[in-house]
């Protein structure tokens, strides 16, 4: 009669030695104690982010701030528009005083020494972006003696064009801004209404508040309420 101890080890061991490492999804105890380990050290970067899980909230927003403009309003652009204006209303009457008559050596000194401490001027109310592109366009005035009338001419010209155009530019931006409400606030009037609402011929205002167009009307029916079924006792006619 044999011990029933000597007979767990060979029990134990059984079920071990039925395992193969080929078969699939069965793995050795090694490879089963090391998995999870080598899997956690592992990088990942392959991987595509599972729904449910929180991304770096630090480069969700860098990634919008590249996506948006650095002065995206007339503020950051303009920092003192009322400087701006009177600066370039001043550069525009030197340029018809240039044009009107001659100057003399003194009078050119002096009106090249005023356009360029306008130049520093409109620096001092425009953004960063608008400084560096007057600097480029703005050509020095020759040191080596005092500029011509033409000269003058050309350098207050163009000055005040880039003026003008910035100033056009504003005001059309100003007149986006204005269009952008209207719609707004007339898209706001419009969910207000009831849904149903004929605001045009054709065209009534939908369940999502949105204009729409109108279902064609059956015949037999009230095209202006298309619920209601026209009586023929009440239709148009003579009267005496």
């Amino acid at each position: 009669m044999s011990d029933p101890e000597d007979t767990q080890p060979a029990q134990a061991a059984g079920p071990q030695a039925a395992v193969q490492p080929g078969e699939p999804g069965i793995q050795p105890a090694a490879q089963q104690a090391a998995g999870p380990s080598v899997a956690s050290s592992a990088p990942q970067d392959d991987e595509e982010p599972v729904e449910g899980t929180t991304l770096d909230a630090g480069a969700a927003d860098r990634a919008a701030d590249a996506g948006q403009p650095k002065h995206a309003s007339l503020q950051d652009l303009v920092d003192e528009p009322a400087k701006v204006m009177r600066i370039g209303t001043m550069i525009r009457q030197l340029l018809e005083e240039v044009k009107s008559a001659p100057l003399d050596d003194a009078a050119r000194g002096r009106l090249a020494e005023i356009h360029e401490r306008s130049i520093k001027e409109l620096e001092d109310g425009l953004a960063p972006e608008l400084v560096q592109e007057l600097e480029r366009i703005s050509l020095p005035f020759p040191e080596d003696g005092t500029p011509s009338d033409a000269e003058l001419r050309i350098a207050q010209a163009q000055l005040v064009g880039w003026l003008e155009g910035l100033f056009h530019g504003i005001q059309t931006a100003i007149a986006a801004q204005h269009a952008a409400r209207e719609h707004t606030m007339a898209q706001m009037q419009l969910r207000q209404l009831p849904p149903g609402t004929v605001i045009a011929p054709g065209v009534v205002i939908g369940e999502n508040g949105e204009p729409q167009r109108a279902k064609a009307s059956q015949p037999g029916t009230d095209p202006l309420h298309p619920g209601r079924k026209e009586d023929p006792d009440h239709g148009p006619g003579q009267y005496l």
